[in-house]
């Protein structure tokens, strides 16, 4: 018998960790581990990933055994108990995952047993891709060139007959949280088991392909009209692999168009994140780069009132609060709509972003370490291939940019639907913009921009 312990790769299709545990053994025993340590911090993702791991109970025909507890006490104790001699796994990247797993290694091999990393949740496993100095890629376009002159290998097939051992499980906690952690995603996944899963993630990887992968160069933008693929969580938990993906858009008749190679670099991006925390492990929640070090930023109650305005959604800057508010009930933000709220936080109210970064984190149903704190950093200009910090996004002129007839605004701020079109965007320019309780602006952008540019200018100089 061989385990196979499910974590980041919540699927059967394209597994390669799964196929090497049926190669392994007569039976392969599927284990999933609620660790506590890890719940502890994953807000309304907890009732998510049971969302995920229920479907996957169901997928194995309910041979999947769940137990609660730290992985590196649970996993060899199972494999004792069973006398599994090998445990197999899809390669971790996170600093937590790196040292849970080296735990694990180190108690099984005790044991006379050992953990088998097979693949990982990668086209290519980060710290593979290196430049001809054998040294990790910094900036993004040549990386992206190197990823993609790498490849990778074809998906591996979904194996027939799969060998599943029956062991009692600890039982399987509804999608209702039920001790998956603090239960606060609010309704927005409670009992939507039917989205989760891998079945759900290729159902929608296919609706994505058949009616907005062609347009999806010109519209990846627009928070509007929600034409993107919203694979985010689904690839977060592992229902669907990128190589699956990436080979399904190369046999697409779209294959050359726009919208498929710009899909191809955003799950690039997702792959240099991925690689950058591999070799820095120390910038999820540090600045990559200390250019900024010095930086000025605001603190104390005053401050603090002013972030819990910003996660509510009242800040009085229509394009702002739409994607706040959208978070907060939906558990998801378009990421045009995340760097635009990134950047009021940090720049019109002058908050260090991993304050911004944990509350994305609480909230984001598929919040990625890598990508979500790479990505707050590239709005801060802290991390690899940042965006400069003299860039500072208007609030307003972004929203009717990507917004233009203000449709996102009205879905997400009722205190606006009374107005038409683009006035959504400016409520203070109309008599009636505030009648119906919608806030007034808590800071001015313009003055707050020149003092953002005022404290780079301190930093840059020395002074």
């Amino acid at each position: 018998m061989s385990i196979l312990w499910f974590r980041r790769d919540l699927r059967l299709s394209d597994h390669p960790a799964l196929l090497a545990a049926v190669e392994a053994g007569d039976e392969v025993l599927p284990v999933f581990v609620r660790d506590p340590g890890l719940l502890s911090r994953a807000g309304a993702r907890a009732d998510r990933l049971a969302a995920s791991v229920a479907a996957l109970s169901a997928d194995t025909g309910g041979a999947l055994v769940v137990r609660t507890g730290d992985p590196a006490h649970v996993i060899p104790g199972l494999a004792a108990l069973t006398g599994a001699r090998e445990v197999h796994v899809s390669r971790e990247s996170t600093p937590y995952g790196r040292r849970r797993d080296a735990r694990v290694g180190a108690a099984l091999e005790a044991d006379g047993r050992r953990l088998v990393e097979t693949g990982s949740p990668y086209a290519v496993g980060p710290g593979r891709v290196l430049n001809g100095s054998g040294r990790p890629y910094q900036v993004f376009t040549p990386f992206s060139r190197a990823w993609r002159e790498h490849g990778w290998p074809a998906p591996g097939q979904r194996p027939r007959d799969v060998p599943w051992a029956a062991v009692p499980s600890g039982g399987l906690p509804g999608v209702d949280g039920d001790g998956w952690g603090r239960g606060t995603a609010g309704g927005v996944v409670r009992g939507a088991a039917g989205d989760a899963g891998e079945a759900a993630a290729l159902a929608r990887w296919r609706a994505f392909l058949e009616d907005d992968l062609e347009h999806y160069g010109q519209q990846r933008d627009r928070p509007d009209l929600d034409t993107t693929s919203r694979l985010s969580a689904p690839l977060k938990y592992g229902e669907i692999h990128p190589r699956t993906i990436l080979t399904d858009l190369a046999a697409h008749p779209a294959a050359d168009g726009e919208g498929a190679r710009r899909f191809v670099t955003e799950l690039a991006w997702r792959e240099f994140y991925a690689d950058v925390l591999w070799h820095q492990p120390r910038s999820a929640w540090r600045d990559l780069r200390d250019a900024l070090a010095g930086m000025p930023y605001d603190r104390g109650p005053e401050v603090d009132d002013l972030v819990e305005v910003w996660r509510r959604g009242r800040t009085g800057f229509p394009f702002v609060d739409a994607g706040m508010r959208q978070l907060l009930a939906q558990g998801w933000m378009h990421n045009r709509v995340r760097m635009v709220t990134a950047s009021f936080l940090i720049k019109d109210l002058h908050v260090w972003w991993p304050v911004g970064a944990r509350h994305f984190l609480d909230h984001l149903l598929d919040g990625d370490l890598a990508s979500n704190n790479h990505g707050w950093q590239w709005v801060a200009g802290t991390g690899t291939d940042a965006s400069p910090f003299f860039r500072v996004f208007n609030p307003v002129t972004q929203g009717q940019r990507f917004d233009p007839d203000g449709d996102y605004i009205r879905r997400w701020v009722p205190e606006l639907r009374h107005l038409p079109g683009a006035a959504a965007h400016e409520p203070w320019r109309w008599p009636d913009g505030h009648d119906h309780g919608y806030p007034e602006r808590i800071v001015d952008h313009a003055e707050e921009r020149l003092e953002a540019l005022r404290r780079y200018d301190l930093v840059r100089n020395g002074s």
